[in-house]
C-alpha cells in the first residue's frame, strides 16, 4: 500500500510539473517582484539550526501571483518534538503545494499555501523491554501562510507557519492528528 501511495504521489507531482512548464512557456511572466526570474531554490535555515532537519525546496512561478512548490524534508520531525533521551526520528517527507501571493509591494508580499505531504520512516523510543518503533508513514493535508521579503534581484527570505492534518492512526495515537510547522526560508531566484 505504501509503494502504491508513494508512486501515485510522484505521478501527481510530475503531472503538475509538466503542466506548469506548458503554462510558463505560453504565459511570459512579467512581474517587478520576480524580475526576469521564474524559479527559486530555497531552504529552511531555522529548522536546520533548531532541529537539525534539512528542508530544501524548489518553487516554479506560474504567474506573478502563484507558484508551484515542491519540498524535500530530511530528518523530518513531527511538529517540534525533540529527539534525545532515547527518542529518535528516522523520517523524511515530500511536500507539494501552491503558493498564492497577495499585494504588489516591490520589497515583499504575503502568501498562503495549501499543500499535500507524504512522510515515511520510523520513530524509535526506548521502552522497558527494548526499543518501541512507530511507523510514521502518513498522508498529510495542510495550509500555511507567510511573508517573503524580496531584498535583491536574486534573494528572497521570510517566515512562514503551517498547520496540517495527518491521516495515520499510528501517528495520531502516538502524537496527535494535527501538526504545526514553521520556519524561516532563504531562497535564490534564477
Amino acid at each position: 500500500m505504501k509503494k502504491i501511495t508513494l508512486s501515485a504521489f510522484f505521478v501527481m507531482v510530475l503531472a503538475v510539473s509538466a503542466f506548469s512548464q506548458q503554462v510558463i512557456s505560453s504565459s511570459g511572466i512579467s512581474n517587478p517582484n520576480l524580475g526576469n526570474f521564474e524559479n527559486e531554490v530555497k531552504f529552511n535555515f531555522l529548522n536546520l539550526i533548531v532541529l537539525g532537519a534539512f528542508e530544501v525546496g524548489y518553487e516554479r512561478f506560474l504567474s506573478e501571483s502563484h507558484s508551484l512548490d515542491i519540498q524535500l524534508h530530511i530528518n523530518d520531525r513531527f511538529g517540534y518534538n525533540a529527539e534525545g533521551n532515547g527518542k529518535t526520528f528516522k523520517t523524511n517527507s515530500i511536500q507539494s503545494g501552491m503558493n498564492f501571493y497577495f499585494g504588489n509591494n516591490p520589497n515583499g508580499r504575503f502568501h498562503v499555501y495549501p499543500f499535500v505531504k507524504f512522510r515515511f520512516g520510523d520513530y524509535e523510543e526506548s521502552a522497558p523491554g527494548g526499543i518501541s518503533t512507530t511507523d510514521m508513514a502518513a498522508f498529510i493535508l495542510g495550509a500555511g501562510a507567510g511573508y517573503k521579503w524580496e531584498v535583491s534581484q536574486h534573494f528572497a527570505f521570510g517566515p512562514y507557519l503551517s498547520v496540517a492534518r495527518n491521516f495515520s492512526d499510528a501517528v495520531s495515537s502516538k502524537f496527535t492528528g494535527v501538526e504545526l510547522n514553521g520556519g524561516f526560508s532563504l531562497g535564490y531566484r534564477f
